[in-house]
């Protein structure tokens, strides 16, 4: 089993920053992408991020030029800098984590941070 971790949440006015971080931990065997979700009420979890270990990443196009997702493989933890953030950013952003169990993918996600965007 791989536990998934997230931090980093909180409540920031619009044009602020913050950054989310997250850690796999646990029975792992060969992490493939890892990545940021988010979802509000009543609304799909909804991709925000995603890098693969080869470090190709893919954005949601209204977070590109505003949010930066890096890695550290050797530490199984990503990252997601958000700047310049809005209301519409508002949701809880949830981690993932693809592990490739012998050609199988699993995927793992966190418990989930709030992050809420508002004077």
């Amino acid at each position: 089993q791989v536990q998934v971790v997230e931090s980093g949440g909180g409540l920031v006015q619009p044009g602020g920053s913050l950054r989310l971080s997250c850690a796999a931990s646990g029975s792992i065997f060969s992490i493939n992408a890892m990545g940021w979700y988010r979802q509000t009420p009543g609304k799909q979890r909804e991709l925000v991020a995603t890098i693969r270990s080869d470090g190709f990443t893919n954005y949601k196009d209204s977070a590109k030029g505003r949010f930066t997702i890096s890695r550290d493989n050797a530490k199984n933890t990503v990252s997601l800098q958000m700047n310049s953030l809005k209301p519409e950013d508002s949701a809880v952003y949830y981690c993932a984590v693809d592990d490739n169990f012998g050609g199988t993918i699993r995927r793992y996600w966190g418990q989930g941070t709030q992050v809420t965007v508002s004077s």
